[in-house]
């Protein structure tokens, strides 16, 4: 295989899909129970997938709770340009502004994989977006981490193969005005846990209160402090203290200039960058970082071979070390899932260029990498037809299905299927 195949392997992609409904579903909408009689902060989500109900249910309570509306995007998904994405947005925004009450004070965009790189391209591009939550994943492509006139807040798993980058953003960032916060959570490349993306909503109204466009809660500002101080000290308690670090500096950008409890984190994390514990829990880190590039760059190399016996030695010792804990656990997640992306990326430009042998090889890689992937077995199932195998293909569909799959619409537009009439129920 030709290097040029794998140049890309590690750029971000965007994402955009086709319409699979008929134009009120361009996106899902939440409006919480109250109703919508006065005009209610927005949240404009963009799901890796197109799939604009998914972080909907998933953080529906925190809508109520917030009062905020929710809008999924079911057009942005992964693999189209920035012209694209921007025609997508001006006719979602639109819309919206149509058809509900909307705060403008209070817009805000969350994201996660290379929807979290959508998000913050629109607030890039449109200055009246006050908030980025960006999971998984951060500015996109040749965007410096500079001066942004939006908050940011990353939100990222141990186990997110982009935690570095994440990490790399919230250093460049410390170095300019911009707010901003980094969460790190017990995770994978994932969407954040309801419990996370609520400390990132809290944060927002923070903000909000902090700059005269919500009115001040004490309750809710004494709540938040109560629960930062508890994260912190649990965190600082079992030794943790990396973890117990940014726990204080991101309530110090929560209550900074708004509480005067904001003295006490910033005293605590100042506290913490003396403590010799934390001093080599970071020096450690910073080895394991290192470790990370090392193993991701001989990767790179056995890319262009076919060597199957190296990677699935690869792929089990990876495995067998993320099931024992550990400082190093959290890097073996995070290779594996680089893994994951890697395996994609090449299966999808095979399948795409009609290199089935060579398809095939890093399809069967990307299941053992990741097991419980739909795309793995979707790619697997186009394979299956294309090789005269039909009934494994509706069988990798249904271990498609069982492991999340629910786009009807991609089955029956998918060339492969229709000859063969395979659809899903």
């Amino acid at each position: 295989m030709k290097k040029m195949l794998f140049l890309s392997l590690l750029l971000p992609v965007l994402y955009i899909s086709t319409m699979a409904q008929p134009p009120a579903a361009d996106y899902a909408l939440y409006i919480p129970k109250k109703g919508n009689s006065t005009a209610m902060p927005v949240v404009f989500f963009f799901d890796p997938h197109g799939n604009g109900s998914l972080p909907l249910s998933k953080y529906q309570t925190l809508g109520e709770a917030y009062g905020f509306i929710l809008v999924g995007s079911n057009l942005s998904k992964n693999g189209n340009d920035w012209p694209t994405t921007e025609k997508i947005w001006n006719k979602l925004f639109g819309e919206i502004r149509q058809r509900v009450k909307i705060d403008e004070h209070r817009l805000y965009t969350c994201g996660f994989s290379g929807g979290a790189k959508v998000a913050s391209y629109i607030a890039i591009q449109h200055p009246g977006i006050r908030g980025v939550i960006a999971g998984g994943a951060g500015l996109p492509d040749g965007v410096s981490a500079t001066d942004l006139p939006f908050s940011f807040t990353a939100l990222a798993g141990e186990g997110d193969m982009n935690l570095t980058e994440l990490v790399a953003i919230s250093a460049a960032l410390d170095k300019t005005r911009t707010r901003h916060r980094i969460i790190v959570f017990d995770g994978k490349h994932e969407w954040a846990p309801v419990a996370v993306m609520n400390h990132a909503f809290a944060g927002w109204q923070l903000e909000a209160m902090h700059d005269g466009v919500l009115a001040r809660d004490a309750a809710f500002i004494t709540r938040t402090v109560e629960e930062d101080r508890s994260r912190v000290e649990v965190d600082s308690r079992t030794g943790q203290l990396i973890r117990a670090e940014q726990t204080c500096r991101v309530a110090t950008s929560f209550l900074d200039g708004l509480a005067p409890e904001a003295a006490w984190f910033r005293d605590r994390a100042a506290a913490l960058d003396r403590d010799q514990k934390f001093q080599a829990q970071m020096r450690e880190r910073q080895s394991i970082f290192g470790e990370e590039v090392n193993f991701k760059t001989g990767y790179m190399q056995h890319f262009e071979q076919g060597d199957q016996h190296y990677w699935q030695e690869t792929i089990r010792d990876l495995n067998a070390k993320v099931a024992v804990a550990g400082p190093r656990k959290g890097m073996y997640q995070r290779l594996l899932a680089y893994l994951s992306l890697a395996f994609y990326s090449i299966s999808n430009q095979t399948i795409n260029a009609g290199r089935n042998d060579v398809a095939r090889h890093f399809v069967e890689l990307y299941k053992m990498a990741d097991p419980t992937n739909t795309e793995a077995w979707y790619f697997s199932a186009v394979l299956d037809v294309r090789e005269g195998h039909s009934s494994a293909a509706k069988a990798d569909l249904q271990k498609a299905i069982h492991c999340g799959f629910t786009d009807k619409e991609r089955v029956t537009r998918q060339p492969e299927f229709q000859k063969k009439n395979i659809t899903i129920p």
